[in-house]
């Protein structure tokens, strides 16, 4: 479940203070080469030797990030959330070495996004897992919600695949508000290659639901607490 509350952060004119600036950009650096090793190691043929040499490398690396770890539920300083930008989201986040990352934007009729699924993220050989088409497309229906005004939380997507989704082309998701009813949300969404955005490969329509006040504060006590 996702919950979203404003429009995307590429569309916020305030400007972002320089020390944020400069700690997402570190953020984002790390993940950006986080994702290039996983990549290198989900393709590597190695010898075991090699394979056990890099598991102590990484593990001194690992040793490195010292400091307070933040728990599940725990707000991370350098994002905004409800709503903006989320820097390890799985989907979106830039410092996520496993995100694609999706960038999303506004659209007319509702919110796209742009990624490219890499070998991390496959399923069948050549293609993208079909569990990650459903992730991608939940995160981008609850941007889509929250474009409207009208923030939501996930509580039912229904999947259909009409084709496999390739590796390491150029996507396009979509997704738009096709009605809502009191608290409820109704939403579509698909995803095609960018060369045949016309041609759906996975589509999926969603209801979210908005919290009330105190679903919300139970839901996320670390929001109440930074009020």
């Amino acid at each position: 479940m996702n919950l979203h509350r404003t429009t995307p952060s590429s569309t916020r004119t305030s400007p972002v203070p320089a020390d944020l600036v400069r700690r997402r950009e570190s953020i984002a650096a790390l993940g950006h080469e986080l994702r290039l090793l996983l990549d290198a190691t989900v393709r590597t043929t190695a010898s075991p030797e090699t394979l056990h040499h890099m598991a102590a490398g990484v593990r001194s690396l690992t040793g490195q990030l010292t400091g307070h770890r933040r728990s599940p539920g725990d707000l991370p300083e350098v994002d905004e959330f409800p709503g903006g930008t989320r820097m390890y989201s799985p989907v979106t986040g830039p410092g996520s070495p496993i995100a694609p990352p999706m960038r999303v934007t506004l659209a007319d009729d509702g919110v796209t996004g742009r990624f490219v699924l890499g070998i991390a993220h496959e399923g069948p050989p050549g293609y993208g897992h079909g569990g990650i088409s459903a992730m991608l497309l939940d995160e981008l229906m609850g941007w889509a919600c929250a474009a409207t005004g009208t923030p939501g939380m996930t509580v039912s997507l229904r999947m259909r695949y009409q084709g496999p989704v390739p590796l390491e082309v150029p996507l396009l998701a979509r997704a738009h508000i096709t009605g809502t009813d009191g608290r409820k949300v109704f939403v579509e969404g698909s995803i095609a290659a960018q060369a045949s955005a016309s041609t759906p490969m996975v589509e999926a329509d969603g209801i979210f639901v908005t919290p009330d006040t105190e679903a919300a504060n139970a839901l996320f006590p670390a929001l109440k607490n930074a009020r």
